[in-house]
């Protein structure tokens, strides 16, 4: 018998990124757990209103997710522990920018510019709805076809509850191909 636990979110793990945006001129990064996929070329990522990175999105209305990778994984840790605000972040990771000037971490393995096409609001959290611009990826993670292979890519994984990553495991099939038996 399943026991009711609450409101809990069971949605985890996800990728772990980190956002960019510019902020009074300067790059800033902040490490972001709460991103989602709403349509094929939208995204949603979701931070702490009371976050410095807030208001320049905001300001800009665009925004870079890196996908973390482990080779990334002390920085990205470290962007997420200190606020913009206080420390100035902008130097944390090599950087080059869009033509929109929109900073991209050199060293993310996939990054993804995108613009903010709405904000959504709940209590103590600003959702920023994105359109996505451009996806930047080292071929070093493109199949064959030129498509993310995510066997070369392993981003890490952020686990809420427990405030642990993961690494992405094995496959264990291939999805519209598992057959039931019996239904």
């Amino acid at each position: 018998m399943k026991k009711n636990i609450g409101n809990a979110l069971a949605l985890y793990p996800t990728p772990l990124v980190v956002v960019g945006t510019m902020v009074d001129g300067k790059a800033n990064w902040l490490l972001a757990g709460h991103v989602g996929i709403i349509g094929h070329d939208h995204v949603m990522v979701s931070l702490a209103a009371a976050h410095y990175t807030n208001r320049g999105i905001k300001e800009s209305r665009k925004l870079s997710i890196n996908i973390v990778d482990e080779a990334m994984l002390a920085k990205a840790d470290y962007s997420g522990c200190v606020s913009g605000s206080k420390e100035d972040k902008s130097a944390l990771f090599d950087y080059e920018t869009d033509d929109a000037g929109v900073p991209m971490i050199t060293q993310a393995p996939v990054t993804m510019v995108c613009s903010v096409e709405d904000i959504y609001e709940t209590k103590g959290f600003e959702s920023f709805i994105c359109t996505i611009d451009a996806t930047y990826a080292e071929e070093s993670v493109l199949n064959e076809s030129g498509k993310i292979d995510y066997h070369s890519l392993k981003p890490v994984l952020f686990e809420m509850p427990t405030y642990e990553y993961l690494k992405t495991g094995d496959v264990i099939g291939k999805c519209m191909t598992i057959k039931q038996k019996k239904l």
